[in-house]
């Protein structure tokens, strides 16, 4: 790519890149990846500077999981590539080099004390990502890093080699570039697709971009009259016709458009061909009980409540709202008196009760998606380095690489990894050259 505004720039882009100060290295975007590829690569004789668009750095990072940061997941690397389902090969030496036990090491070392909860995730004790960036900030900080806020435009490159980052403010010269500008979810934190644009201008192929980890459109005329309604403790399986591609316990959340929560951002990963195939989300409303225990506990709740009707009977076995919803799936008249019930409709509410069936239409738009699923095709970046095969001293790091995972710490696991080796790998290059 070859940019030219005036001579003055010109003339900053035809002669080499070179610094009083030593080696300069530019990264752009100051998310988890960006910030912790800026940590490690300083050193060295280095200069790092690190550009953010957003006045603050990891905007996003602020608000993951509901504002507490899911850091990670405390387990072994064969337990992380088995939650990757998208090219996990390329990520074998990132994860060598910074694996999830030397995440929850440096995030310790650095002052932020973090605990392990249900299913293995990593958060800060606080409870407060705040304290994550902030944490991560200071660090970066410390080692020199220059956090500047602004927005890179152009990444420039001469003789088949990054040289210089264009900035509203000009031109910034560099020996290494490094993109960690994140995906296309949640734009209003700054993820709006630059990195792909940069890295399209130099060369590389972007795989088919698409949401992941999102909320679904699943029946609206049904979920609209559970809008609100959030259930704690169901199991839910997903399954492409006859075949289950996702099963799990937990929470859920139904929203005027479908289905939201934990529970249905985990299982939308799994869901990746909404063109060819039709899936159905099937709830569990009682999973603690078999069939035959929940039907005894009815025909129980039904002694007690002989006169009333069934839509007024319900009330020990499920949410208000769920009721008069539970009692058309099953086929029963709302005023049914429950000493009425007959011996099919039992076994119909019992069936709803434990197999609520709800058709999905499909996901929300990318921009309500926690991750971006596709990106810098793998194939044009070195796995060992994080460095572009097209372009030298171009790097990739974070959401912009085209490969992603489940929830549960995976994907800012795969960001602290990626930037954490982009980094070292320049640091090792300048101790080289130096």
């Amino acid at each position: 790519m070859m940019y030219t505004k005036n001579t003055t720039e010109q003339a900053k882009i035809m002669k080499p890149c070179e610094s009083s100060d030593g080696f300069n290295t530019v990264i752009i975007g100051g998310g988890p990846a960006g910030l912790m590829a800026a940590y490690a690569a300083s050193e060295a004789g280095n200069k790092v500077t690190l550009l953010e668009k957003n006045n603050f750095p990891g905007r996003k990072l602020r608000i993951t999981g509901k504002g507490r940061c899911n850091i990670t997941n405390n387990c072994t690397n064969d337990i992380f590539f088995q939650n990757v389902p998208v090219n996990p090969k390329f990520l074998l030496s990132a994860l060598s080099r910074f694996s999830p036990a030397d995440t929850i090491s440096f995030f310790e070392s650095i002052g932020l004390p973090l605990k392990t909860e249900r299913g293995n995730r990593v958060f800060p004790v606080s409870d407060k990502a705040s304290d994550v960036v902030s944490a991560l900030v200071k660090a970066a900080r410390n080692k020199g890093v220059d956090i500047k806020n602004a927005e890179a435009f152009d990444i420039i490159a001469r003789d088949n080699a990054v040289c210089a980052v264009r900035t509203e403010a000009g031109l910034i010269p560099c020996d290494f570039c490094v993109i960690a500008t994140g995906g296309l979810s949640y734009p209003q934190t700054g993820s709006t697709g630059d990195g792909y644009v940069f890295a399209k201008a130099l060369g590389h192929s972007v795989t088919p971009l698409k949401a992941s980890l999102v909320p679904l459109v699943a029946s609206p005329e049904l979920c609209s009259r559970l809008q609100g309604l959030s259930l704690r403790n169901v199991k839910i399986s997903v399954k492409d016709e006859n075949k289950e591609v996702y099963s799990d316990f937990g929470e859920m959340l139904f929203t005027h458009y479908g289905i939201s929560g934990p529970l249905i951002l985990s299982a939308s990963s799994h869901l990746r061909d909404f063109k060819e195939k039709k899936y159905t989300v099937t709830i569990d409303l009682k999973p603690a009980l078999d069939s035959d225990t929940l039907d005894k506990r009815i025909l129980r709740d039904f002694s007690e409540e002989t006169n009333r009707d069934i839509i007024n009977g319900l009330d020990r076995l499920l949410p208000q709202k769920l009721i008069p919803v539970i009692i058309d799936l099953a086929g029963i008249p709302p005023r049914r008196k429950i000493n009425s019930v007959t011996k099919e409709e039992r076994a119909a509410l019992l069936k709803v009760v434990k197999a609520m069936e709800i058709p999905v239409e499909g996901p929300r738009p990318i921009d309500e998606a926690v991750i971006t699923s596709g990106g810098v095709s793998v194939k044009e970046i070195n796995p060992k380095t994080m460095e572009s095969k097209l372009v030298k001293n171009l790097y990739f790091s974070g959401e912009v690489i085209d490969t992603d995972a489940y929830t549960g710490g995976f994907n800012l696991q795969i960001a602290w990894s990626t930037g954490f080796l982009a980094g070292s790998s320049i640091k090792e290059r300048c101790f080289r050259w130096s």
